[in-house]
């Protein structure tokens, strides 16, 4: 009875040691995950005022590029 109750104990605390690494694993998957969406976000806020100053620069290639992606997308959802 006292062996039943000792591995019964051990099994228990093996489980609660698991429900810690999966803890500690969640954890640093979300601060990894968060990380990465930084510098996702800060990418995305580079590439749009870089994409803000190209059409300020150079505003009639800007309108002839819109009108040829528009013209192209809509040639290819007619199909």
């Amino acid at each position: 009875m006292a062996t039943q109750r000792n591995e019964t104990e051990d099994l228990a605390a093996q489980i609660e040691a698991i429900r810690a690494e999966m803890q500690n694993m969640t954890d640093t998957i979300s601060r990894i995950a968060g990380k990465g969406m930084d510098r996702a976000h800060d990418k995305a806020l580079e590439t749009k005022a870089s994409a803000e100053e190209a059409i300020k620069e150079n505003p009639l290639q800007a309108i002839a590029i819109a009108a040829g992606l528009g013209l192209l997308i809509g040639i290819l959802t007619r199909r």
